[in-house]
């Protein structure tokens, strides 16, 4: 039976431990940071036809990862806008050298 889950917090976790794999990770970082860059320079510049791209480069670099690195399926397919929001605090914790602890604290 699949897990359901009430909120963002209590998704986090879960999504933690669908990325234990360290190039899987980092693979999500590049992509969720030059999808971020790639939106800022299209609103910036208003150059619309760029935004064809924020799909290809978030989920392109994450499905690589989670297909070859991982071997699991992406939480997007379940739970779509949960694992979105997970992207991007996963991209701070990973910035802001959280993420060690964070992956440290599942285990307890």
């Amino acid at each position: 039976m699949e897990k359901q889950f009430n909120s963002l917090s209590e998704f986090y976790p879960f999504y933690l431990s669908e990325h234990r794999d360290t190039t899987s990770r980092q693979l999500h970082f590049v992509g969720t940071g030059l999808l971020i860059l790639v939106l800022i320079y299209a609103i910036f510049t208003a150059k619309w036809t760029l935004l064809w791209l924020v799909p290809l480069l978030g989920y392109g670099f994450a499905w690589t990862g989670h297909y070859f690195f991982e071997k699991n399926k992406p939480a997007t397919f379940k739970h779509p806008f949960y694992s979105l929001a997970s992207d991007f605090i996963m991209f701070w914790d990973i910035l802001t050298g959280q993420i060690e602890r964070k992956l440290a604290d599942l285990g307890k």
